[in-house]
């Protein structure tokens, strides 16, 4: 089954649903319409060779998840699965009568704690490195081995392109011979030798051979290290400008506090509805606390304030579930149950 044939046959949906900032109640008047759901596969599929688990559209907007593969993520309490689960009602475009068999309550876990909690602290990870390449932007030329060179002068060091500068000397007139028992340590000559690097793309310095004779000008050390970490540094912000939204950049931009407001926002959300499961013992995807979230989302808070909320939050977080009386995890024997009666049920009708 394709996603085209799967909506031309709709017989074989199970649900379909509005999600996203639109079911959250997070959406703003430019928000995408996205479309998540659940099928079931022709009988003669799901016994054949080939198990399609999930389809969706060229854009990712509309994607729907084969029953077996939803209830197996439903049992890993996937934030996302539990999220269509409890869609709210003025969500939910089409729902087959099926679907009753499927209980929100009957899959809450403690594992809720990591799905919902611990996905909360990658996306904070990740808006930590997107404030880092934000505040520390790596747009000019990449540097050389030569920038992350020195000589020793007087009592302290001078930075070889400086020196190089004040004596009005080439790097390509200059050798170099390893000091023995120093990492990284060299005496560095002038004259008709190799030079101190073989050229621009160079990522080490070069050894030359020189006259017993011969008076070294300096003692000079290459930062190999630094160098290295720069190097990796430089590479990853240059992906990220490449395969960064531009408009979510810009709107980054634009709000000033260095961070992705909208990323930080779905990071709370996420956590406060982690909470609720420990209190509650529910989903709530219809968010009451829009407008605390919204304000996130414009940039109303510095990062290190939304770092202490979502610090305080976790604290609280972890204390609960350490009292609630959830169960460790969902009740597998009884997912495999209402999926097979869901499927016995669906492929005689």
């Amino acid at each position: 089954m394709t996603f085209e044939q799967l909506i031309q046959e709709p017989g074989h949906l199970l649900l379909k649903s509005i999600s996203g900032s639109r079911a959250y109640n997070l959406h703003l008047p430019t928000s995408d319409t996205d479309i998540k759901g659940i099928f079931v596969l022709p009988e003669k599929e799901l016994f054949g060779l080939g198990y399609t688990e999930q389809l969706s559209d060229a854009g990712n907007d509309e994607v729907y998840f084969e029953v077996g593969r939803f209830m197996d993520l439903l049992c890993k309490n996937n934030p996302n699965i539990l999220e269509l689960l409890n869609s709210p009602e003025k969500a939910v475009l089409y729902k087959h009568p099926l679907m009753r068999l499927i209980r929100p309550e009957d899959f809450l876990s403690r594992r809720c704690l990591q799905t919902f909690a611990g996905y909360a602290k990658t996306q904070i990870k990740k808006a930590s490195g997107l404030n880092k390449m934000i505040n520390r932007p790596m747009d000019g030329p990449r540097k050389g081995v030569t920038d992350f060179c020195y000589v020793i002068a007087g009592n302290g060091s001078l930075p070889l392109q400086q020196f190089l500068s004040q004596k009005n000397w080439r790097q390509e007139d200059c050798g170099l011979v390893k000091v023995d028992h120093f990492r990284d340590t060299y005496l560095l000559y002038h004259g008709a030798y190799n030079g101190i690097v073989s050229g621009d793309d160079a990522n080490d310095v070069q050894l030359s051979s020189v006259p017993k004779d011969a008076e070294p000008a300096a003692v000079m050390t290459f930062n190999k290290d630094g160098y290295s970490v720069y190097c990796k540094e430089y590479a990853s912000y240059q992906t990220w400008v490449a395969e960064r939204n531009e408009v979510r950049y810009q709107g980054t931009m634009d709000h000033g506090q260095g961070y992705d407001a909208k990323n930080m926002m779905h990071t709370i959300r996420l956590l406060s509805m982690a909470e609720e499961i420990a209190v509650q013992r529910r989903v709530n995807v219809h968010r009451q606390d829009r407008e605390f979230l919204l304000r996130i989302r414009q940039g109303a808070y510095k990062y290190e304030e939304l770092l202490k909320i979502v610090e305080d939050k976790m604290n609280k977080i972890e204390r609960l579930y350490a009292a609630s009386d959830l169960p460790d995890e969902p009740d597998a024997h009884k997912a495999e149950e209402i999926l097979v009666q869901i499927r016995t049920s669906f492929y005689v009708r």
